[in-house]
């Protein structure tokens, strides 16, 4: 079970203004850039990302919260991390109790926050150039 609603809340108006100031340049953390499914205004929600081949996987501590549900429906984000900008596709939401796609330390505290869910997203990389003759 993720973390409480009124946690959630909480960190919405408290925690994510200041997390939002180095979230982009911790390891373990980024900001998720999404549109609203409705108002298509532009958020920025704090994450907890991780590395994986080919993408990234957001460790969903709240659940399928709104910027999950804007990103599934848009098919696509943008996230910030380590200094660096990726545009990720093809969002899925992944169970997977053993939490295998986030580093030992990190593991253990979704483990104890009953963290399950994640969202797996790959990473949209650029058709090479066209090679033309002439």
């Amino acid at each position: 079970m993720p973390l409480p609603p009124s946690v959630a809340r909480f960190n919405k108006a408290a925690t994510n203004r200041v997390t939002s100031r180095v979230a982009d340049r911790l390891p373990g953390f980024g900001i998720v850039v999404h549109r609203g499914r409705r108002s298509g205004r532009e958020y920025e929600t704090p994450v907890n990302a991780f590395r994986r081949p080919g993408g990234y996987t957001i460790a969903l501590t709240y659940g399928r919260g709104d910027w999950v549900r804007n990103v599934e429906a848009a098919g696509s984000a943008t996230l910030r991390t380590r200094g660096r900008t990726h545009r990720l596709t093809a969002p899925r939401i992944v169970d997977d109790p053993t939490r295998s796609a986030v580093p030992g330390p990190v593991r253990w505290i979704l483990a104890r926050l009953g963290v399950t869910e994640f969202l797996q997203l790959d990473e949209d990389r650029p058709l090479p150039a066209e090679v033309t003759d002439g």
